[in-house]
Parts: C-alpha cells; structure tokens; sequence
C-alpha cells in the first residue's frame, strides 16, 4: 500500500472530509457538505476549484452536454461528494467517466450520508483501461 498514487494530497483531503462530517454529521444535502469543505480547504489553503466544468470530445466533435466534476483538488484529484445510503455502481462509473474526460489518473468519492464517513479510491490509467 505504499506505491498508493496522490497519498500525502489524498490524505489531505480526506482529513477535511472528517472534519466537515465531524462537525456536520450525516443528514445534510451534498451541497452544505460542498460549501463545508469549500470552507475547510480555503482554511488549510489546500488548492481546489468547485463544479469544475469538462467537455466530452466524440470522435472530434464537442459534443453539447458537459460534466461538471465536484471539486478538483491540488489540480489532479477529482473529489465526488455524495449523501446517500451508500457508494453505488453509478458513482464509480460517474468518476471514472471524469477521469476519462479530464486526463487525471486519481478521484475519490465521498459519502457523508451514513453515520460513518465512506470514501472509495477509483484510480483509472486511459492507457491500461
């Protein structure tokens, strides 16, 4: 578990997480999560930019309909908030398409929405797909 890519900037950002679901708890809406966090990172002036927008390129065409990833922190980790029961297929496939978009190689998703903080790690290389 050393050879673990972005460790000490994954560190990081999950270290915000359990402060905002210490202080906040499950229950919220994913945007009062977001605005925490926003808070939290501006605080320990972890770089990051929110609803940070990607366009999809189809076969050489930009194709109308973007995606808009949560956050993007230290310019190359994607960081999905959630507040639901649990991490589901969906939110993997969601990340993975961010990756595959933005050309970074690391996303984490974040669920506040269970008595404990569940995070899950979804590290995608375009080139060992």
């Amino acid at each position: 578990m050393n050879n673990l890519i972005y460790k000490q900037e994954s560190y990081d950002i999950i270290g915000r997480c359990f402060e905002v679901h210490n202080n906040l708890g499950a229950g919220f809406l994913e945007i009062v999560y977001k605005d925490a966090l926003e808070y939290e990172f501006k605080k320990e002036g972890i770089p990051y930019e929110r609803e940070k927008e990607y366009i999809v390129n189809y076969k050489g065409k930009i194709l109308p309909h973007k995606f808009y990833a949560d956050f993007v922190v230290f310019d190359k980790i994607i960081l999905e908030i959630k507040a639901t029961s649990g991490i589901v297929d969906k939110f993997i496939a969601q990340s993975i398409n961010y990756l595959k978009v933005s050309n970074n190689k690391l996303a984490l998703i974040v669920n506040f929405g269970q008595v404990q903080l569940n995070s899950k790690r979804i590290v995608f290389d375009k080139n060992n797909k």
